[in-house]
């Protein structure tokens, strides 16, 4: 005999299954041959979001459709792209904004203007699990949380999906990463940078991939170049746009430059940017956003496509370092064509002011002119005075 207890999760798992074939067939994916593991839509305004977990989609030639023929064309139309950094709110118990972080974007917040608004969050949204750093006695241990309520801050200052793939995404465990991501789903923001996880945004019928890259536990790893190339490729088969998003490099005022080969910090090995950049785009990327050294980098273009190494902090809330070069940040702008050409780009800049927060001005056109002459010569991204991006 089957109590009603016993019942409970049975019918419970029939109401998700219902609710997955409705969501599915939201998307157009019942039927169509791919085979899908998991997927949630996201509604805002009058575009969807998917999230398409691991080995969802049959990795096929890009430019054709999954019976062989030759896929339809582009959509016509542009793609309008911001782009920041490091973004952290505070850290509880005693380092929060005021007014409980309402405020805490308003002077930036005409700057994240776009289709695509793609930031790091370079910490969690929680108040449960136990922080990393309880038995860690290092002074390099930092934990970051927030409350679960600032995703709605993070939401209203205009950003369409955030970046997990990270190095803090872990900081307070399973717990801590439950309730984070359950934040942002409650605030309609959709993440990407799990294992697998190929988040699409449709922007007046382009569809717009978004994958993020770390060399962290639980993120895909961009250390794993094969597999990068792969999921790269799988992800230019499903969309018209793929957008790259890295966690790489070495930390710390003094990293402003690429170097050359693997670069490690505090021991870890923090990926190869410069090779890891150029691979995904040989697969299908047509942007690559890096962040990840606290710091900003240069900035090139590779085929016709664009790789900004890194946006360095866009805010720290009384957590990070500021001053200098650890205070200078940005947003970038870039607008594509469906089928993945650049039309135009420019670099805002913005600085981080005590204790934390972002505004725009300072440095940043400056300093990421200098260094993208300097790394990558011919290759370079020519930045103008007003911070106009161009092609060299």
């Amino acid at each position: 005999m089957i109590t009603s207890e016993e019942r409970r999760p049975e019918q419970r798992r029939e109401r998700q299954q219902a609710a997955h074939r409705h969501r599915l067939f939201a998307l157009g994916l019942v039927g169509t041959g791919v085979a899908v593991v998991a997927a949630f839509v996201f509604r805002a305004g009058s575009e969807d979001t998917a999230s398409i977990g691991p080995a969802q989609a049959p990795l096929r030639p890009t430019g054709t459709t999954m019976s062989g023929a030759p896929a339809p064309p582009h959509p016509a139309g542009n793609v309008r792209i911001a782009a920041v950094g490091d973004i952290v709110m505070g850290s509880l118990p005693d380092a929060l904004p005021p007014d409980d972080g309402a405020s805490f974007f308003d002077p930036v917040d005409d700057l994240l203007a776009g289709d695509v608004v793609l930031g790091n969050l370079e910490g969690t949204l929680t108040t449960g699990g136990s922080s990393k750093c309880d038995d860690n006695d290092s002074p390099n241990c930092f934990a970051f949380h927030t409350p679960p309520s600032y995703g709605r801050w993070i939401k209203r200052a205009g950003f369409t999906v955030m970046n997990v793939a990270n190095n803090h995404i872990d900081d307070f465990g399973a717990e801590g990463r439950r309730q984070t991501f359950a934040a942002l789903r409650s605030a309609n923001l959709p993440f990407t940078g799990r294992l697998g996880q190929i988040v699409i945004q449709r922007v007046n019928g382009i569809r717009v991939a978004l994958i993020g890259f770390a060399p962290d536990r639980g993120a895909n790893d961009l250390t794993d170049i094969p597999a990068a190339r792969r999921l790269t490729a799988r992800a230019a088969s499903m969309a018209d746009l793929v957008i790259v998003t890295m966690h790489a490099g070495a930390e710390g005022s003094d990293r402003t430059h690429v170097e050359p080969g693997t670069e490690y910090f505090l021991g870890e090995n923090r990926g190869d940017s410069y090779r890891f950049g150029r691979a995904v785009i040989d697969a299908g990327a047509d942007l690559v956003v890096g962040s990840g050294p606290h710091v900003m980098r240069g900035m090139e273009f590779y085929k016709g496509r664009l790789i900004a190494y890194s946006l360095g902090n866009f805010s720290g809330y009384k957590v990070l370092g500021i001053g200098g070069m650890l205070s200078t940040s940005g947003v970038l702008h870039v607008s594509l064509r469906a089928d993945g050409t650049y039309v135009s780009g420019h670099l805002y800049p913005t600085r981080i002011v005590p204790p934390g927060t972002p505004e725009p001005g300072g440095e940043a056109i400056d300093l990421v002119s200098s260094v993208s002459e300097e790394d990558f010569g011919s290759h370079a991204a020519h930045i103008s005075a007003d911070g106009t991006i161009q092609q060299p």
